[in-house]
């Protein structure tokens, strides 16, 4: 007679699936993307303590183009629009805050700029200007009426690609000149200046410019934070869709003329914001700040850092900007050549961008390690397997 079997008496343990190499490596980018913010957060918040009154202030202005940059890369990166006249948007918005700033350095004068030009009387578009809340609201809302009369105008009648980069430039040269030329009530080459105070508040008080820093800071969080939320919720990937097939989109019942337009309202908007804090910390804007090569250097800040990739795109107004002082600083006569070569290794090399490099090199790294634990773990098993023969 046969006996049973005796049972197993060995500990059984549940095999799980071991994970993907894909999905590690996205796991490895995802701590490396939250380790950098957690630490570049903590930089921005500590600079006041280790950075001089005057680095503190191009640092604080370096976050307001940053905001710029990330309504250009929702236009650009995410939903495929080229504006090459952004300059406007923020140029506006900074005028807007400005003409409230000049008026209450005037004390209720005249300001000297219309009296030096022959306008004896403050031009009724001036009049509302000198409320504070009126100035904050025109600066957000003139830049974005704009933006959405422009937007509709060229996307209900299917203007876009290089049709439309061009129109955007023929608006800069456009609004550039009418600023230049109305002297008496826009300052004319010279622009705006000699501001002092906001709310009575001085703006040359270390403590304020300290305050206008963390504004910056909280606003770029928010803006940031609203950002992201939006280009990974439904809206972000109809913009998406737009970018890489907006015929497809339109036959499947949606109207990419209506999320165009709002994208576009609100990166003028964002570039509006911009120009406030801008204007703020620099206490002075004039039509060179809103010309045709600014409006193309602040596409390059997207380009730079990564487009299609908000945090790229922060990145790169940053990097680029502290890379144009550094260099104008320690090279006067030859900064524009550096900064140049920048330019032409990024968009030779790296046409993804900085942001494009460091996933690379992130995904690298761990494919890397995930092969070195294979080849351990496959020669452990290989000496284990020779021990037990030798015994046998």
């Amino acid at each position: 007679m046969n006996n049973p079997p005796m049972p197993d008496a060995r500990p059984r343990f549940k095999r799980t699936r071991p994970v993907p190499a894909p999905e590690r490596a996205e796991g490895a980018l995802l701590r490396a993307k939250i380790a950098l913010t957690l630490t570049i957060v903590a930089l921005l918040l500590a600079a006041p303590y280790f950075l001089s009154e005057f680095r503190l202030s191009l640092l604080g202005k370096y976050l307001a183009f940053a905001i710029l940059a990330i309504g250009i890369d929702l236009i650009w990166g995410y939903t495929g629009i080229l504006s090459l006249g952004h300059g406007v948007f923020f140029g506006l918005g900074a005028y807007c805050m400005a003409m409230h700033l000049k008026l209450a350095a005037s004390g209720g004068q005249l300001p000297d700029f219309m009296s030096w030009s022959g306008v004896e009387k403050l031009p009724w578009f001036w009049e509302p200007f000198a409320s504070p809340w009126f100035a904050l609201l025109a600066a957000i809302g003139v830049p974005t009426a704009l933006a959405a009369a422009l937007g509709y105008l060229t996307f209900r009648n299917r203007i876009r690609g290089a049709f439309f980069s061009i129109l955007s430039q023929a608006l800069v040269i456009v609004t550039v000149t009418l600023f230049i030329g109305q002297q008496g009530f826009t300052g004319g080459t010279n622009g705006l200046t000699n501001f002092d105070s906001f709310l009575g508040i001085k703006l040359s008080e270390p403590a304020t410019k300290i305050g206008l820093y963390y504004a910056a800071v909280l606003l770029l969080g928010i803006v940031y934070a609203l950002g992201r939320f939006a280009v990974g919720s439904r809206f972000g990937r109809v913009l998406t869709a737009i970018r890489d097939g907006e015929n497809r989109v339109r036959f499947l019942g949606y109207n990419p003329v209506a999320y165009k337009v709002f994208v576009f309202a609100v990166s003028g908007a964002l570039a509006g914001l911009a120009g406030i804090l801008f204007v703020m910390m620099e206490g002075i804007i004039s039509p060179a700040q809103m010309n045709i090569v600014p409006s193309i250097e602040m596409v390059l800040w997207v380009a730079i850092g990564g487009r299609g990739t908000l945090s790229g795109a922060v990145f790169g107004a940053l990097l680029t900007n502290c890379a144009k002082t550094y260099f104008s600083e320690s090279y006067p006569e030859g900064w524009l050549f550096f900064l140049g070569g920048l330019f032409v290794i990024v968009v030779l090399f790296l046409p993804r961008g900085i942001a494009g490099l460091w996933s690379d090199g992130i995904r690298w790294l761990s494919t890397r390690r995930d092969r070195h634990d294979k080849r351990s773990s496959d020669s452990g098993r290989n000496a284990e397997g020779g021990a037990s023969a030798s015994a046998g």
